[in-house]
């Protein structure tokens, strides 16, 4: 039986949150991007759960003006897609593809289940530069997760069973939550420390060691 590692990939295996915050300080400065960046991801909820078929370059486009009008600051008409030109150019975390590789010679096949545009993860897989067999994104379904037709979606593209599937994810709202609703196992990436809720089956604080984690829930 085929074995499935299911990723997310903004902030997981790309610096989501490095690609956001180098264009938060280029346009508003260094002092406050800490608190902007927590702000940004609130309305970027907001925004995709009150518009699931919005395309994601929509959403981020949508998501940094609001953020600029809330906090006040200057936002040139010639920036609005500051965020979404930048994305393709965002490098993965150092030890993605290694940790990916070693997973793959253990016989996984790899998908991404992410909440965003083709163009996007067709550009981010690109600078990964580890194969994947299969990419499922918000705006072919019009839905963004935590829903769950990311997950049904591939299911019934590839008939895989739930115990032979693992979903590997950075975001316990979006990502390990609603996975760990389905029933599925999961390995969470605390990059940033985080408390766990729910309690994933296995944590790392990286991708390095992901292959034995998967192999110890599989």
């Amino acid at each position: 039986m085929d074995r499935w590692a299911t990723f997310d990939c903004y902030g997981t295996l790309i610096d989501w949150n490095g690609g956001i915050g180098r264009e938060l300080e280029r346009l508003f400065g260094s002092e406050h991007v800490a608190r902007l960046l927590h702000r940004y991801h609130e309305l970027e909820r907001e925004l995709q759960r009150d518009r699931p078929d919005a395309a994601y370059r929509e959403v981020l486009t949508a998501t940094l003006a609001r953020l600029a009008e809330a906090e006040v600051l200057p936002l040139p008409a010639d920036e609005h897609d500051a965020l979404a030109r930048s994305l393709p150019g965002w490098d993965p975390f150092p030890e993605v593809r290694e940790a990916l590789a070693d997973v793959r010679t253990r016989g996984w096949k790899l998908a991404i289940l992410s909440n965003t545009d083709r163009d996007f993860i067709d550009a981010s897989l690109q600078r990964i530069g580890v194969p994947f067999e299969l990419a499922i994104v918000a705006s072919e379904l019009g839905s963004y997760k935590p829903a769950l037709r990311h997950w049904e979606a591939f299911e019934a593209q590839t008939g895989v069973p739930r115990d032979a599937h693992v979903h590997v994810a950075a975001s316990l709202y979006h990502d390990i939550a609603p996975a760990h609703a389905l029933g599925l196992r999961t390995i969470w990436i605390n990059r940033l420390g985080e408390e766990a809720e729910p309690q994933p089956d296995v944590e790392l604080h990286s991708l390095s060691g992901l292959a034995d984690a998967l192999e110890s829930v599989a």
